[in-house]
């Protein structure tokens, strides 16, 4: 390098610096010495201090010895290269707005002088436009291509209207171009001259065409009478039996080259071998220069391979035995909207930016076609399809793009050479894209690739995929638009995306509510997504359970797609940074045979319907409609010609075809022991519900997740509470007794984003299984209050307007007095310094115990009764107070759960202080929310758990579902679809139903009973349901429908079984208030069955009832005593309708605002 010689003149006031500044880069370069220019500190970090100083001398050196002595004078103060260079730019180019100023001046004020050399003009405009550029001017390219218009004198007028109106844009280089096109010359020297030989203005004798053409006619006639097939012609004229055209006679054979000649009307061709399709004609003429004239035989079409290996179709050639040179029309081609130009002896044939023919230029005048005829078997083969099919074909394959985008793929020669014409009509395009109003597109410069994430969810769809999904999510790279698609089949699946987002320290930017315009591209990706989509379904005649095989093949399509965001490029392109592969691309939903290896005689393939291209896998997704299951194969064999004519159906025949392949790929199927999903989708979803709810499972989990310290406090305050408690004292573990394990339990509570942060607990628990029997524990029973007697207690509430709160015990089963002398280990993490090999003996119980929900009920019980609170005998986990005032205080407990009702809160407050002096208590004040709801995310319900939600709806708050839940409950046994879809229904129904409550009022009516009973409506076991509600205050409190133990012989015998079982939970009803101190009025029954009623108050033998259990008959006892009264009402009024059959919306309604169901 040292022996290369720069010949760069030294700068001096008078030297253009911008190009003496690129050329100085240039020499830096050369010698690996450029980045001294960006200073010593942003070398690369790889170098030596020593080199980094050595390296910017060097540099330093060199822009000395290429300064004049003037300029040196004023830097030789610059100790580094980067401040010279500075300096330099500070004295030559100056940025202020003076110099700009100065130098815009110089640019509206340049002009070019009549006669005056337009290539010197040209070079100091383009230096005028390097200062400027230099000066970090920027100008719109057609801002400088009109001004440099504007700098031309008056004699280039026609040159100037000739731009201007001949196109809509303009740039500097493309006037440059026409300019030297041209020469220098302008046509307006011409201007007001006329022709001294045929008349016409614009030009002079020596340049009249039609003189040069009567000499050449007029030397072909003096050449001694030559035969008229002999000679060349350059002129058409008019000729009233025939076309006009120009040939070439002369040769005497045959030419195999094609001509590409300004003159012909039509392409003609003497070879009748080279036509795949031909027509004869009987009448026709093709006039010669000469005067000769030729017989047209027929018209056809021929098969040409142009330069580019693409084989494209003339049409309407002529067939003209008597020529000798093949010609293609370019005033033929112009009327079918292709342009050519010429440029340095050659000719370009181009549609829109697609150049599709090229000529070279062999004599003066003549420009042979670069290419060959396609003839015998390869034209054949190759006439199969038009280029309109080939275009529709490239169309369809991928997933109905657009115009351009294919124009750009075929332009880099990605589509098997094939070229691209315009795209006709495609009504699956209108079906699938027509839009509305496009937003604004938003601007987002980044430098790389997942710099910047747009993500969207879509759904739900109202049709469930093949596999159940529901639901899209996508993400969009900003800096590539490459995209990825994951099917959800539920909204909450998507949380596992916000989790990781957080883990990896991945900002979330939200959008406004209601304001899809701030996530415009992943709007935009949606649509463009759901288009193809549309249009794939369509154009395959599939059914609409397919739509995410055609989603994900639209997604692997739209990153082999050219996008304007990445100028042109293809998102694959531009990750990857290698061009996409397009020959494997196929249309979907296209007829494809998959290879199978059957029996000898068996056929070797079977037919599928292609649905896109397998992740990961090398093989296409096939589905095989016979065996109704997904197949991957690579050996496949496309039919991809049989969706061509699907574009001119019209749309009768089109529903008629769809209506056909639907019911050829029926998507229902019998039940079979795995479901003919997606596998990999699903466990794919399974992996996100798992991770979305995911907490330590211990305490190494605990203590190495990203939230260790959040684990670990909440770990620190469970032990500060089981000590404060004095849960255990540390012994030595006596000989003969063993111990029991511990175990860390975790628990996240999901806070509300911006008002309320997620709450970590911890607790520890014994491992109570390895507990024995007789020696650790004896009983384990612990009572909890029954929903009954909550709904009873609000009735009271309601009715007298009483005072309701609501307490929780904290750590509630660590104050239970344990009877047996039980050792643990001591909690990893926690264990006492020099006492390692210390166990607990626990002194009060500890979560997991066997015993510690009694233990916790005995010890709450013992405080209660020394407080002067009763039990309630008909429940012991109720308990109530007499005041002075003979007033009442109530409190009902479910395990750790308190109500307590009272006239007035200074009652209230009076208990809860007792409690909270005793335990450790959190007061949640009002009663709003009665046993907390238990929530799980399960996306596949198992038909024993969603009855049982249902179930547990239905004991709580909904006596409107017991029917229908009784009726669903009788198979949990084995379930089968029918019984499936009635489940779906019922939760159908009450997602509708969600803001249905129990309002009780404060009137006074008493407990009311309805009771009804259908009879041997199981159909299996022929028994009947008994069905039974009671209410108080106008609002249900107790409800059933249970089948009955025994199959009743009558309709009486269900009615009267149905009438005791009502009048057992009458009586518990009528204890309960009388022990509460509820003076009611005696319990009603209403039955609609007059015969029960009679045999109720009969106490005659008579035959039909003997069978009856004896059991039942205590009914007869209670009522004549009085206890209770049964009485007859209409089947129209009775509320127990609802509980033991189907009922009209009617009735129903009637029923549920009886029972004080409401909105």
């Amino acid at each position: 390098m040292a022996s290369l010689k720069y010949e760069i003149s030294l700068l001096d006031r008078n030297t253009r610096f911008a190009l003496w500044q690129i050329k100085m880069q240039a020499v830096l370069a050369q010698m690996d010495l450029e980045d001294a220019l960006l200073g010593i500190d942003k070398m690369p970090s790889t170098l030596t201090d020593e080199e980094k100083k050595r390296k910017d001398r060097k540099a330093l050196t060199q822009l000395h010895l290429h300064l004049s002595n003037e300029i040196l004078q004023d830097v030789m103060k610059e100790k580094t290269a980067a401040a010279l260079w500075k300096r330099l730019e500070q004295i030559c180019m100056s940025k202020t707005l003076t110099s700009k100023l100065h130098m815009k001046q110089r640019l509206y004020a340049h002009r070019l002088e009549e006669g005056a050399s337009v290539h010197e003009h040209l070079t100091v405009f383009k230096e005028i436009l390097s200062n400027l550029e230099a000066m970090e001017v920027q100008y719109d390219k057609e801002d400088l291509g009109l001004i440099l218009l504007c700098s031309l004198p008056p004699s280039y007028s026609t040159f100037r209207d000739t731009i201007l109106y001949s196109r809509e844009s303009l740039t500097v280089d493309e006037e440059r171009n026409h300019r030297g096109k041209s020469k220098g010359r302008s046509k307006s020297s011409n201007r007001g001259k006329t022709c001294n030989f045929c008349k016409k203005k614009g030009h002079i004798k020596s340049e009249c065409y039609k003189l040069q053409n009567k000499i050449k006619r007029e030397a072909g006639n003096q050449k001694g009478k030559q035969p008229e097939n002999s000679g060349e012609a350059d002129v058409v004229e008019d000729y009233s039996d025939g076309e006009l055209l120009v040939a070439s006679v002369n040769d005497s054979k045959v030419s195999e080259e094609w001509i590409l000649d300004s003159g012909c009307t039509f392409h003609m061709s003497p070879n009748r071998d080279w036509f795949t399709a031909y027509e004869t004609v009987s009448e026709g003429v093709v006039l010669m220069g000469n005067n000769a004239s030729c017989k047209i035989a027929g018209v056809g079409t021929i098969k040409v391979k142009m330069f580019d290996g693409v084989v494209r179709t003339l049409s309407d050639v002529r067939y003209v035995p008597e020529l000798k040179r093949n010609l293609i029309s370019l005033s033929t081609l112009d009327s079918k909207g292709y342009r050519y130009t010429a440029e340095s002896g050659v000719l370009k044939i181009s549609k829109g930016s697609l150049v599709v023919m090229k000529g070279q230029r062999k004599t003066a005048k003549l420009y042979v076609l670069q290419g060959s005829t396609v003839t015998g078997d390869a034209a054949v083969a190759s006439s199969s399809l038009l280029d309109d099919d080939i275009t529709k074909l490239w169309h369809m394959r991928l997933g109905h793009m657009s115009e351009n985008g294919m124009v750009e793929l075929s332009k880099r020669g990605l589509l098997d050479g094939q070229g691209i014409c315009k795209l006709n009509f495609c009504e699956h395009c209108v079906f699938g894209k027509q839009k509305r109003v496009r937003f604004t597109r938003g601007i987002h410069n980044t430098k790389g690739t997942l710099e910047y994430i747009h993500s969207d969810l879509w759904g739900p769809s109202r049709v469930p995929s093949r596999g159940g999904a529901n639901y899209m999510l996508t993400f969009i790279d900003d800096f590539s638009r490459k995209v990825w698609a994951f099917f959800l089949k539920q909204k909450s699946d998507v949380f596992s995306a916000f989790k990781l987002c957080k883990s990896e320290g991945i900002v979330r930017h939200l959008t406004v509510r209601h304001t899809p315009q701030q996530n415009g591209v992943a709007e935009q990706m949606n649509r463009t997504i759901m288009e193809k989509v549309r249009c794939m379904l369509s154009n395959a005649n599939l059914p609409k359970s397919f739509w995410v095989e055609a989603a994900s093949t639209t997604c692997f399509l739209i990153n082999r797609s050219p996008s304007v965001a990445i100028e042109k490029k293809t998102p694959q392109e531009v990750w990857s940074g290698n061009p996409a592969n397009y020959s494997d691309l196929k249309i979907f939903g296209c007829p494809a045979y998959a290879h199978v290896n059957n029996g000898k005689l068996e056929p070797r393939s079977i037919k599928c319907v292609f649905l896109g291209y397998k992740a990961c896998v090398k093989g296409y997704k096939l589905w095989c409609p016979e065996n109704r299951k997904v197949v991957i194969s690579r050996d496949v064999v496309f039919d991809e010609t049989a969706m061509l004519p699907n574009l001119s159906l019209k749309d009768s025949s089109n529903k008629e075809n769809q209506k056909q392949v639907e019911h050829q790929i029926n998507t229902e199927s019998t039940p079979q022991k795995y479901a003919e999903a997606d596998l990999v989708t699903y466990a794919l979803n399974v992996a996100e519900d798992i991770d979305a709810n995911q907490e330590p499972s211990n305490y190494s989990e605990a203590i190495s997740c990203e939230d260790s310290e959040k684990w670990m406090v909440a770990m620190q305050e469970e032990m500060e509470s089981l000590h404060k408690n004095k849960t255990w004292d540390l012994v030595k573990l006596p000989k003969g007794k063993k111990i029991v394990r511990w175990k860390w339990v975790f628990k996240k509570k999901e806070g509300t984003p911006g008002v309320e942060e997620p709450k970590y607990k911890a607790r520890l628990v014994a491992k109570g299984y390895s507990q024995v029997p007789g020696v650790d524990f004896t009983d384990v029973f612990s009572p909890v209050v029954k929903h009954s007697l909550i709904r009873a207690l609000l009735g009271i509430v309601a009715m007298h307007d009483l005072e309701l709160d609501q307490l929780d015990v904290k750590t509630a089963f660590l104050h239970g007095e344990l009877e047996k002398d039980i050792y643990m280990q001591q909690p990893e993490g926690f264990t006492v310094s020099e006492k390692e090999d210390y166990v607990c003996l626990l002194k009060k119980s500890l979560y997991g115990l066997k015993q510690s929900p009694r233990q916790w009920y005995k010890r709450f019980d013992s405080f209660m009764t020394s407080h002067d609170f009763k039990r309630s005998s008909f429940d012991s986990c109720v308990y109530f107070k007499k005041n002075n005032d003979s007033s009442f205080v109530y409190l009902l407990l479910y395990v750790d759960d308190m109500l307590i009702a009272a006239k007035d809160k200074g009652e209230i407050r009076k208990v809860k202080a007792q409690l909270s002096e005793e335990f450790e208590m959190k007061d949640l004040g009002p009663a709003k929310k009665i046993l907390d709801d238990e929530i799980e995310y399960m996306s596949h319900v198992p038909y024993s758990s969603a009855v049982g939600s249902l179930m547990y709806a239905m004991v709580c708050s909904r006596p409107d579902l017991s029917y229908a839940v009784s009726a669903v409950s009788r198979y949990m046994a084995n379930p089968g679809k029918e019984h499936w879809k009635a489940v779906q229904w019922i939760l159908r129904y009450l997602r509708g139903t969600t803001d249905v409550c129990l309002q009780f009022g404060r009137t006074e009516d008493g407990v009311i009973g309805y009771v009804d009973a259908d009879f041997a409506g199981d159909l299996d076991r022929r028994r009947s349901l008994t069905g039974y509600v009671f209410t108080i205050g106008g609002c249900a409190i107790s409800w059933k429908a249970t089948l009955q133990t025994t199959v009743a012989l009558s309709t009486t015998e269900a009615e009267y079984m149905a009438i005791t079982e009502a009048c057992k939970e009458a009586i518990w009803l009528k204890g309960l208030f009388s022990e509460l101190n509820e003076d009611l009025q005696i319990s009603t029954v209403f039955c609609d069955s007059q015969s029960a009623i009679f045999l109720t108050k009969d106490q005659m033998f008579h035959e039909r009832t003997k069978h009856i259990d004896v059991r039942y008959h205590f009914v007869r006892d209670i009522i004549a005593r009085g206890d209770i009264v049964v009485s007859k009402i209409s089947t129209h009024e009775n509320l127990a309708d609802m509980m033991t059959k189907s009922l009209p919306i009617t009735k129903f309604e009637y029923c549920l605002d009886l029972v004080g169901v409401h909105c």
